[in-house]
């Protein structure tokens, strides 16, 4: 009899013990499943995380205008057509205005089929990209002031001549008060070599404008024959230019071919797809 119960117990100690491993054996292996996983994310995170976090405009909020003004020559254009990119990539709904009426040679017109494909809408004069140069505003451009659940990024016109567009536009701006205004500098141009002449560049532009800037992009480059070295070397250019005006060097731009060079070199870098120069007879 005492056999008999000591066998029955055991026979239910083993049951009890396949039954746990039955209960067990799934859930250990759910764990494990979801360790690997996790495991695979932090690889990946790790290896892509830099170059995404690294670009300063992921981690900026972005005004419902933004301006970019400068010198001629200061590529401008590329960055407002890089930057409206980045702002649709966000997931927000963007418009390129291109005010630019004074070069006829180096336009966001040149960029509205990539644009297009984006679904970003292009405003540009009727004019843009043909043999007449008139200095004729796009209509829509006061669709960009009124509707204030359009997000836009303005190309205006070289120096003080091509900010003059802008002057009719300036009180409306300043009083919504949603902008930044971005001057954009390149050491490499002949009438901006030094910090002081820059400056003197910027003052002429905000006077014709009417909007005084919030912000610097450091652009000095020399197009496809630009090389890291010649970024870095612009470096104390912009700082001194920052420091004679009291405004911050938000982002300096880079051809996207340098950018993971200048990482960590350089702060607040972005990348730029260099855009396309339509050639003219």
């Amino acid at each position: 009899m005492t056999f008999s119960m000591q066998n029955a117990k055991c026979r239910i100690s083993g049951l009890r013990r396949l039954l746990f491993w039955v209960w067990a054996l799934p859930t250990i292996n759910s764990a494990l499943c979801t360790m690997h996983f996790a495991l695979s994310i932090t690889i990946v995170w790790r290896r892509f995380a830099p170059a995404v976090l690294e670009n300063p405009v992921n981690k900026m909020n972005f005004k419902r205008i933004t301006l970019f003004a400068g010198h001629y020559g200061s590529g401008k254009t590329n960055i407002a057509v890089n930057y409206a990119v980045k702002i649709k990539d966000a997931g927000i709904d963007v418009c390129v205005a291109d005010l630019d009426i004074v070069n006829p040679y180096y336009r966001a017109k040149d960029s509205e089929d990539e644009l297009q494909k984006r679904g970003i809408k292009l405003i540009s004069s009727v004019y843009a990209n043909s043999n007449v140069d008139l200095p004729a505003i796009p209509q829509d451009m006061y669709s960009i002031i009124d509707n204030k659940e359009t997000f836009a990024v303005m190309d205006i016109g070289g120096d003080d001549r091509g900010a003059l567009a802008l002057g009719r536009y300036a009180p409306s701006i300043i009083e919504e008060n949603d902008y930044e205004m971005f001057f954009v500098i390149n050491k490499f141009r002949p009438l901006t070599p030094d910090a002081e002449s820059t400056v003197e560049v910027m003052r002429e532009v905000e006077s014709a404008g009417g909007i005084k800037f919030t912000a610097i992009v450091n652009n000095s480059n020399l197009g496809e024959e630009t090389t890291a070295e010649d970024v870095l070397s612009s470096v104390s250019y912009a700082e001194e230019i920052s420091s004679l005006t009291g405004l911050p060097v938000k982002l300096t731009t880079v051809k996207s071919t340098l950018f993971n060079e200048l990482s960590g070199r350089i702060e607040n870098i972005m990348p730029l797809n260099l855009q396309h120069v339509r050639k003219y007879d």
